[in-house]
């Protein structure tokens, strides 16, 4: 029988099909507009203009057609994060993603500055993953995400750096809101998806069952075998009984003193 408490886990085959289908349409969109005599950039999330805002949905699938280092840099993180998504988180995996992808790109739309320039590329959304499945894996305390929490440390913990304006042409603004959505969704989301598995006193606890208080029965114990043992002790015992008795000689035998 299958242990319930991994039934929320997805298959390695769906860990594998679903980046290599969003990676397939990254690049696929990549390459028409590398042929394409228009740039697509025009879809860009250009904040604070309502023409900007069709971004929200369409930026993370523009790159640089003319530096392919952008959808390069990209695609490796992208392809482990969904794939961590849907194996450890499978029955939330798609709600994580959708929002991830859409808050982040409308914080883009709605707080970044208002310089003229598009943010495109799917940087936001990795930023957005990342942070969910560290926080989420960090809250829970559940050894399988919690590997995987420090998994994204260990291998992404450098991306901290993005969220800082340190390099001009990186939209920073969609690496923090990004990160931002992520940690805010793992507390959202903290109650779904696999969790723990509970020790039998815990689910006591949550039904009102009060646990024994094994230090007063064994106090108990030990006060019953003390007083099973003082009793044992007094009827073992010995009674001695003193008789006083006269012999039948002097009873018959009258001293002189009286028969004179």
């Amino acid at each position: 029988m299958r242990n319930k408490y991994h039934s929320e886990f997805g298959s390695t085959l769906e860990a594998l099909v679903y980046p290599f289908l969003l990676l397939s349409l990254l690049w696929s969109i990549f390459l028409i507009e590398k042929f394409y005599p228009e740039e697509f950039i025009q879809l860009g999330i250009l904040p604070q203009h309502f023409s900007g805002l069709k971004g929200v949905f369409f930026s993370p699938l523009i790159h640089a057609p003319k530096d392919i280092s952008h959808i390069l840099n990209n695609s490796f993180p992208a392809a482990i994060l969904t794939g961590s998504l849907v194996y450890f988180y499978k029955r939330i995996s798609f709600q994580i993603f959708s929002l991830s992808w859409i808050l982040s790109g409308f914080m883009v739309w709605a707080l970044a500055s208002d310089n003229g320039n598009f943010h495109i590329g799917f940087s936001g959304v990795i930023y957005a993953l990342a942070g969910f499945l560290f926080t989420s894996g960090t809250i829970r305390k559940y050894r399988p995400l919690q590997g995987i929490s420090l998994f994204v440390l260990f291998i992404y913990g450098s991306m901290i750096w993005g969220i800082f304006p340190l390099k001009e042409g990186i939209s920073w603004e969609g690496h923090l809101y990004g990160l931002f959505i992520g940690v805010v969704l793992a507390f959202v989301y903290r109650k779904k998806g696999p969790q723990a598995p509970k020790y039998q006193f815990e689910i006591e606890k949550e039904m009102g069952i009060e646990p024994p208080d094994f230090e007063a029965i064994w106090l108990e114990n030990q006060r019953l075998a003390e007083e099973r043992e003082r009793l044992e002790k007094e009827a073992n015992e010995t009674i001695q009984i003193i008789y006083e008795y006269q012999s039948k000689q002097s009873k018959s035998n009258p001293s002189e003193d009286e028969t004179n």
